[in-house]
């Protein structure tokens, strides 16, 4: 069956379809392979937890999702355009106009308030959420004038939530977004990254290594040694405040 075909016979539009995705860092005997063969679809608008220990690719998988990487052979769709084969310019327009980053340390510009650590996305958006909008989705309306050393550790990657979808980005993809805090800021976290995926609609893929967390999800997706293990949709979901880690 050819990707297309695929493509087409999924119940749902595949907001990514990747087809024999390999990644080999290296050569000769020093080679490591970070992905061996991954087959994946992941449908428009879900949200989409991604496990596996460490070194089990889902990271190397997650960077060349999000354009920030290239496969060593193998076939990724966006939507049915393929962005395995895109140069730099194209997966740069790719990543300005389709996919927002959230990642365990928030990189903030220290010196810059909330308000605008954001701005510096929408300035250069072609549809752009108000900062204060976007701030307002993940529950910062009154931290709008405070700087990064004013902020605890969530509200400070709650900022960095807000800048990566005040762009409304098509994509949002989070390495590890809660691994740096405490379970109760985490929930707060996972509760941002939930209004935005149902508000927005954002195709939102969440790593982590917490596998409580995939209760939240409708998708998980577990990776092992390069490969996608297991694929499972969640039919009853939780919400991030029932979950405990």
């Amino acid at each position: 069956m050819t990707v297309a075909a695929a493509m087409s016979a999924t119940a749902s539009p595949s907001c990514f379809s990747a087809r024999a995705v390999t990644k080999v860092y290296g050569s000769g005997p020093s080679a490591v392979q970070a992905l061996r063969g991954v087959d994946l679809d992941l449908p428009d608008g879900e949200m989409v937890v991604v496990l596996g220990a460490s070194g089990s690719g889902k990271s190397t998988f997650l960077n060349i999702l999000g354009g920030l990487d290239t496969p060593t052979s193998g076939q990724v769709l966006f939507r049915g355009q393929d962005i395995s084969r895109a140069g730099q310019r194209q997966l740069t327009e790719y990543r300005r106009r389709h996919v927002g980053f959230v990642f365990q340390f928030y990189n903030l510009m220290p010196s810059l308030t909330a308000r605008e650590n954001v701005a510096l996305v929408t300035e250069i958006a072609e549809a752009p959420l108000r900062p204060e909008d976007a701030l307002a989705m993940v529950g910062l309306e009154n931290r709008l004038d405070h700087f990064p050393a004013q902020l605890s550790g969530g509200e400070q990657q709650r900022v960095a939530i807000a800048r990566a979808v005040a762009k409304q980005p098509s994509v949002l993809l989070c390495d590890e977004p809660t691994g740096a805090l405490d379970s109760a800021t985490g929930v707060r976290v996972l509760e941002a990254l939930k209004t935005v995926n149902d508000t927005l609609g954002a195709t939102t893929l969440l790593i982590t290594h917490n596998v409580a967390i995939a209760a939240i999800a409708d998708r998980v997706v577990l990776f092992a040694d390069g490969r996608v293990r297991e694929v499972r949709e969640n039919r009853d979901r939780r919400l991030p405040r029932e979950i405990s880690w």
